[in-house]
């Protein structure tokens, strides 16, 4: 039945070229080696671990590049042909049967945040080396080559996987990373060379697909009990600095119908966002993170606060609309308070949409394992964002046991482990039947 499922899946998509089908499709149990892959994630624990089970691996430490040298070592026993390239990534390439077609790429990131989980990229990345081991013991013939890579410095601006889309300025080199070396010093010390950045940039049509396991890093398949989730796309994200201006007086002399409370005006402007936000239906965030008054003394009425605002959603046009909304909102609030509410942009991520027909291709591998699924957005930035500017991309969520992430509490259990890795190796089989240069 799971065979007639998938089968199916792959001949009623007509979105995508159809080629000639692998021969894993006529293996339909094809599955990875749970075992293996969990003891392999557990060895990953040994580089930089903690004694709370966190890792504190960041992006070109010692621990960082000690991990790449033993994923080196997986990779080639999976018979995959190894290099880091400019940038700090790893990549192992196994070879198609077809000489015209682009690869397709899957892989993650190893590197932590400071005192982070053990899970966040990892995942990915051990998932994807056993997939690797799966289609190499069992002697699987694909139509496409197939690069799997662990991509340097997720955790401080996915350097590695933007540096593939040409994202990278030689000005960022001297920019600090979350450990003690700059971002071109933590590329030489991975074995990379920043000098030769332009050797790794891939144009659109280079790429026939780019796919990505991660762990969810919220708490929607948790307490759903989802067994995976199919990303529809890696929501947009839109900062401003917020100054109100007020007039700083004497907190005991000045009376409460006579102020020009900034920090008040502050308070209420909180309010106004999480309305804003909420009245219109969807999955968009807007948060507050950051507010501070001044002069911030006991004695004085603020008069001046700054706050940091921040609008997410995967429509890069509704983020837009939500903060008219706001802005429009807070004329009026201004004008109430006697205060003046002034917006800065500093900083822009663009939504990432994942592929349609690959969606399907997950939801397809997901049914003919018997699991359960739902589509949902991605909440925070993964590599797949940057691939998603020059090719196809695809990405597939395991649960995050209580939503728990970038801390040593972080936990997915081995089998929804191993569930993600079979989908992705199931749809990594269905994107090869299916797709061409385009």
């Amino acid at each position: 039945m799971r065979f007639f499922v998938y089968l199916t899946l792959l001949i009623g998509l007509t979105a995508l070229h159809i080629g000639t089908l692998p021969s894993a499709l006529a293996q339909s149990n094809l599955e990875v080696d749970g075992r293996r892959l969990n003891e392999t994630m557990s060895a990953m624990k040994t580089f930089g671990g903690t004694p709370e089970g966190g890792s504190i691996r960041v992006a070109y430490s010692d621990s960082n590049k000690a991990a790449l040298e033993y994923l080196d070592g997986l990779m080639r026993e999976a018979g995959l042909a190894t290099h880091i390239d400019a940038a700090g990534n790893l990549v192992g390439r196994r070879e198609g049967n077809s000489n015209n077609l682009a690869p397709i790429v899957t892989g993650s990131h190893i590197d932590t945040v400071p005192n982070g989980g053990h899970y966040d990229g990892i995942v990915g990345v051990m998932s994807a080396i056993e997939v690797a081991r799966t289609l190499h013991e069992q002697s699987v013939s694909l139509r496409h080559p197939v690069e799997f890579v662990v991509w340097s410095n997720e955790e401080g601006g996915k350097t590695g996987s933007r540096a593939v889309a040409g994202a990278v300025k030689s000005a960022e080199f001297a920019l600090p990373s979350l450990g003690e070396r700059s971002l071109g010093e933590g590329m030489q010390f991975l074995g990379g060379d920043p000098a030769a950045l332009e050797s790794v940039r891939r144009n659109k049509g280079d790429i026939a697909a780019y796919l990505e396991l991660h762990i969810e890093q919220g708490a929607i398949l948790d307490r759903k009990n989802i067994a995976i989730g199919v990303v529809e796309g890696i929501v947009g994200i839109r900062r401003w600095n917020v100054t109100v201006d007020g007039f700083a007086n004497h907190a005991g002399t000045t009376p409460m119908d006579q102020r020009s409370d900034a920090l008040y005006t502050a308070a209420r402007f909180v309010t106004l966002v999480r309305d804003s936000i909420t009245e219109i239906p969807g999955t968009q965030v807007g948060t507050v993170g950051r507010i501070e008054a001044f002069p911030g003394a006991p004695n004085v009425v603020p008069g001046q606060a700054t706050m940091s605002l921040e609008i997410r959603d995967l429509s890069m046009d509704k983020v837009g609309l939500l903060f008219d909304r706001i802005a429009r909102a807070s004329e009026i609030l201004a004008k109430e308070t006697g205060a003046k509410i002034s917006f800065v942009q500093f900083y822009e991520s663009m939504a990432a949409p994942t592929n349609e027909a690959i969606r399907k291709i997950i939801e397809g591998s997901t049914e003919s394992l018997g699991l359960s699924y739902q589509r949902m957005p991605s909440g925070a930035g993964h590599d797949a964002q940057s691939l998603g500017t020059i090719c196809p991309i695809g990405m597939i969520f395991v649960p995050s046991r209580d939503g728990t992430s970038h801390a040593p509490s972080e936990f997915t259990s081995p089998q929804q482990i191993t569930d993600g890795a079979n989908v992705l190796l199931r749809t990594l089989l269905g994107v090869d039947a299916q797709m061409d240069n385009d």
